[in-house]
């Protein structure tokens, strides 16, 4: 589907040694799909969880359940929330009984139609991605437009483009750590 963004997004993780993990409602396991179809996609990619219904969304990745009442699913927060909360419940395991968490979460919430979001009216095409990493947490807000699929799948791109974006960060923090050894 995203073909090249994709590859180079898994290919740059597998560079860095970062291990991914999406928390997916509006895509609807199409993101990790996306980014599972590319080959070497095991090396870095954890796992992902679909919480279309927003209990799973609270229950499964931590998102706070007053803001799921107060704002619905369709906000930046939520967005953010799940992808910090997916890199918690994609944890692999580390040395001992720690669980390592993933290194960066993605998350896709939004209305994708036919209809406005019943809680809150938010229109068709209302999408916001999250991403949680060492370089923060944000979420970036979309308005698109088309049909139910075009609005899930321009939905996967840029969230697969904004992937590789903060993994271009943090190879940014990484190298002078890699050039100047002495500064660890």
């Amino acid at each position: 589907m995203t073909g090249p963004v994709a590859s180079k997004a898994i290919l740059r993780a597998t560079g860095l040694g970062v291990r991914v993990a999406v928390a997916e409602s509006l895509t609807g396991g199409l993101l990790a799909a996306t980014l599972i179809e590319v080959p070497g996609a095991s090396l870095v990619v954890s796992g992902g969880v679909v919480a279309y219904d927003s209990a799973l969304k609270s229950t499964l990745l931590g998102v706070n359940a007053e803001l799921l009442a107060r704002t619905g699913p369709v906000d930046a927060e939520v967005a953010r929330q799940m992808a910090a909360g997916v890199r918690r419940a994609c944890a692999v395991p580390g040395t001992g009984e720690d669980a390592v968490p993933a290194d960066i979460g993605l998350s896709t919430t939004g209305v994708a139609g036919p209809d406005p979001d019943p809680q809150t009216g938010a229109p068709v095409g209302t999408v916001w991605i999250g991403v949680s990493s060492a370089l923060g947490e944000r979420a970036e807000a979309l308005h698109l437009t088309g049909s139910r699929a075009d609005i899930r799948a321009a939905t996967v791109v840029a969230a697969v483009e904004l992937l590789d974006e903060e993994l271009e960060g943090l190879a940014s923090r990484l190298r002078p750590v890699r050039d100047n050894p002495e500064s660890i």
